[in-house]
């Protein structure tokens, strides 16, 4: 979740004629950080995870799933019955865009041993029943991705019709405002991006019919030990984020419909999309100064680290007198055109309390533009005059059903981290790639059915590719001979002669490392899910809600998800996440634990 400031809400005019002013001092704020803190090293490398709630009522009798409009009123019981009363609660919670929706994340960061591995599902298990045991009567706490049928009449409890013509924050034809989160930030912000764009935004999700609109995960945040560290773990992991996207896809159904898509990037991507007419180049310049190629929730657009800068093939929109200004300050250019990039962007919400501010204490301009750049990866600077250090976000990843699949996709990539640190890899291809990388990944059975361009040697950079990088090892232009088209089980599993696997990679990894039985079970369990999911051995999310449906008694083959088989698949994903059913096609026939036995790991996973 963003930035949350409280106070009076300007309007979009209001906050327009203050654009100036907060790029200015959110520049200034980044600067006082950046000079305080761009020397410090050795911090402890830690890491979080955040996972996405919705509120879900069961009718039994009507064989109906709504979603239930009391996220603020759970929101705020569980804080006071937790966080307010003791600082070392074991789970924390913040509220999200929706009105049916909470964020729970671990109430302390994880640290770097091992054995902390052993305990993310155990956390994960401890939000659902602190929140779960809050909840009504047949109410639910479900971690899916899409509500099937978001935007549909009567989709929300107690039931709302949207208001297209008078007042309103969005404006929609199928998403009340009540729907919408009562803090004043995130009808601002529906209210003012309508209002920069200039009209409404339009989300077109491809079916076997017609184009649906529909109004808009897990994330995984690491600390690194140094702002050089946190730069490299931004550019590897930005060429992960497709291949993740791809492999958690759970989002197949919008408004109703089947769709022909399995992730819902591109969906939020259009429904926060404030550019103009001019900036999307639909007419020539006039009122604003740049033409901008995506949208403020999209793709990441420049590598941080030297040894990226070869691979920086996207054309970069950056303010030039922020740019040129960073420069004079002693930032390299790589980072200054980040942040210049970041900044051509405006502010989106401004509370009237928090326009004149202590720029050396304070950070709040810069988060205003900071949090509302939305993008794969994001790179997050400390707080002011705290002992948090230099951070990056890992933002792709679509939310599972259960906490052993969402804690599975959290290992996997927090190992992976791990690796890429303690192995020097390079994973950096061209960005232009990455980018199409990313479209790849949100078609219908991507995981399996589609080709990913991959770095083929990626121990090819050896130790210059952390210590010095592109400079160090004197590296040319990239060569398309570096990457390659790849299947997603090739990428995740590995074949011979064309690419090793990140998995064996993973293995090979835990057998250098000293691991107590229980974690490496663990472990291995998770990675076996991950493994076999790759190999489509077990579905994804995405694939297995679309069978449900597809075998539902009263399907018709017409795209139509009626409230009953809402209903029906609701009610099932609900038994799978509480464990009262199995689901072997998408979990495996016994993937609670993993015998282990001797001291080498498991080669069969």
């Amino acid at each position: 979740m963003g930035l949350l400031s409280q106070g009076s809400p300007l309007s979009w005019e209001e906050t327009q004629r203050h654009a100036d002013h907060v790029r200015r001092h959110g520049i200034l704020q980044f600067l006082h950080i950046y000079h305080a803190v761009k020397d410090r090293h050795k911090d402890v490398l830690k890491w979080g995870d955040e996972v996405e709630y919705m509120l879900v009522s069961f009718d039994h009798e009507k064989k109906k799933a709504q979603l239930v409009l009391s996220g603020e009123e759970l929101l705020e019981t569980l804080q006071e019955k937790g966080e307010r009363t003791n600082p070392n609660h074991p789970t924390l919670w913040r509220p999200e865009y929706g009105s049916y929706m909470i964020e729970g994340t671990p109430g302390q960061p994880y640290g770097g041993t091992m054995s902390e591995f052993n305990t993310v599902e155990d956390n994960m298990r401890k939000r659902r029943k602190e929140a779960t045991s809050l909840l009504g009567e047949n109410q639910a706490l479900c971690t899916i991705t899409s509500f099937p049928r978001l935007g549909c009449p009567g989709f929300t409890l107690p039931e709302f019709k949207p208001n297209p013509v008078e007042g309103g924050a969005s404006k929609s034809l199928f998403f009340p405002d009540e729907a919408i989160n009562k803090h004043p930030r995130f009808s601002t912000l529906t209210r003012n991006i309508r209002h920069r764009r200039g009209e409404k935004v339009v989300i077109n999700v491809p079916t076997p019919h017609l184009p649906k609109d529909h109004p808009g995960p897990a994330q995984v945040t690491f600390q690194a030990c140094s702002i050089s560290e946190a730069r490299y773990l931004y550019d590897q992991l930005a060429t992960i984020c497709p291949i993740v996207m791809a492999l958690s896809a759970a989002s197949p159904f919008y408004r109703g419909y089947v769709s022909d898509i399995d992730c819902r990037w591109g969906v939020i991507s259009a429904s926060v999309d404030d550019r103009t007419r001019e900036e999307r180049g639909l007419e020539p310049l006039k009122n604003n100064h740049y033409r901008i190629s995506k949208s403020r929730y999209d793709s990441i657009d420049s590598y941080l680290s030297e040894c990226g800068e070869k691979y920086n093939d996207i054309d970069l929109t950056k303010d030039k007198e922020i740019y040129e200004q960073l420069l004079q300050e002693g930032l390299d250019h790589l980072l200054a055109q980040h942040v210049a990039h970041l900044f051509i962007r405006d502010p989106l919400t401004l509370f009237e309390e928090k326009i004149h501010l202590d720029d050396a204490n304070e950070s709040d301009h810069f988060e205003n533009i900071q949090s509302t750049n939305w993008q794969t990866m994001r790179f997050k600077p400390p707080p002011p005059n705290s002992d948090i250090g230099w951070r990056v976000e890992f933002r792709p990843m679509e939310v599972q059903l259960t906490d052993f699949e969402n804690s599975a996709y959290v290992v996997f990539v927090v190992l992976l981290t791990r690796v890429i640190l303690s192995y020097k890899l390079d994973f950096l291809i061209p960005l232009s790639k990455v980018d199409e990388n990313m479209k790849v990944a949100q078609k219908r059975d991507a995981v399996l059915q589609e080709l990913f361009y991959f770095r083929k040697d990626i121990c090819k950079g050896g130790n210059a590719v952390v210590d010095g990088c592109g400079k160090a090892a004197g590296r040319a232009e990239p060569a398309a001979e570096e990457y390659a088209l790849m299947t997603i089980d090739t990428i995740i599993n590995g074949k011979e002669g064309v690419f090793p696997g990140l998995i064996p990679v993973l293995n090979s990894y835990l057998e250098s490392m000293e691991v107590d039985v229980d974690t490496r079970c663990s472990i291995l369990n998770y990675l076996k899910l991950i493994k076999k999911r790759a190999s489509g051995e077990l579905m994804t999310v995405a694939k297995w809600m679309r069978e449900f449906i597809a075998k539902h008694p009263d399907y018709k083959q017409d795209s139509v998800i009626t409230d009953q088989m809402n209903y029906s698949l609701l009610l099932k994903c609900n038994q799978i996440a509480n464990e009262s059913c199995e689901c072997p096609e998408l979990l495996g026939p016994a993937f609670r634990k993993v015998r282990y036995s001797g001291s080498k790991t498991d080669s069969s996973t």
